[in-house]
């Protein structure tokens, strides 16, 4: 009989400490979202201490390409709609799992100090991300096409691997300019905003997240990014919260 007892002690302690057990998930999240994550991260271990965040940062179309050939992720962050959507088409996301929650804008860049330029014919190189796998990249190449100067700037414009490194390239004047978001130009105290050179149409810039594999601990963390705590630190640096839905794979914003 004590025996008996002995193991039930042992079962209910063995079960105890599997639940206590820390979880780790994986963030496959957009470069540009790097300092607000690593925040808002840290802010949610310190509430949650059975669960680890580790990001996996970089551009959004690369990210997509690894999440869908098997690379681990549990949540996919992106800075591209149409990345995002190339992750939800296979399956991996379920449209129920994924909302459009965060905007941001492009501009111009250039070294603190200098001179602000007024036109772009004073650049002998310009940065910006590699069109096809960062979508600030995109948007750049976007909006240099609808002013109709993309193919003429394009021996001069040198392409990075993603957002971030385009700021490095300019802080170091290793070029005269980058094109980036608003929230990386903000981050660095290397670099100015030049408002005055022309930035042409570009499709908006949509934040779209969304569950990989859901377990407790990654729908605990989906719903903190959403919270007011989270969101605070996003507009913190530059991001503006959009109440974001789908509607097929198409997302619309209100």
């Amino acid at each position: 009989m004590k025996m008996k007892r002995v193991l039930y002690i042992l079962l209910a302690l063995t079960l105890l400490t599997a639940c206590q057990q820390e979880e780790e998930i994986t963030i496959s999240a957009a470069a540009s979202l790097t300092d607000a994550l690593q925040e808002i991260v840290q802010q949610f271990e310190e509430v949650n201490q059975d669960i680890t965040v580790s990001l996996n940062l970089g551009g959004s179309g690369s990210l997509s390409q690894q999440i869908i050939q098997g690379a681990p992720a549990d949540i996919f962050f992106s800075a591209s709609v149409p990345h995002f959507e190339r992750v939800l088409q296979t399956g991996l996301i379920e449209e129920e799992n994924a909302r459009a929650l965060l905007a941001n804008e492009l501009v111009w860049i250039q070294p603190k100090g200098d001179q602000l330029a007024t036109t772009m014919d004073s650049f002998d190189q310009m940065a910006i991300g590699t069109p096809e796998i960062v979508p600030a990249g995109s948007y750049a190449q976007q909006a240099l096409t609808t002013q109709g100067i993309y193919n003429k700037l394009e021996d001069q414009l040198v392409f990075t691997k993603d957002v971030r490194q385009v700021v490095q390239y300019v802080e170091s004047n290793n070029v005269d300019a980058g094109i980036v978001y608003r929230t990386d130009a903000l981050i660095s105290n290397k670099v100015q905003i030049n408002e005055t050179l022309p930035m042409g149409e570009h499709d908006q810039i949509i934040y779209p997240v969304g569950i990989i594999k859901d377990s407790r601990a990654v729908g605990a963390f989906y719903d903190y990014l959403q919270s007011d705590e989270a969101l605070d630190i996003f507009q913190q640096y530059g991001f503006q919260e959009i109440d974001g839905d789908i509607d097929g794979s198409i997302f619309s914003t209100n």
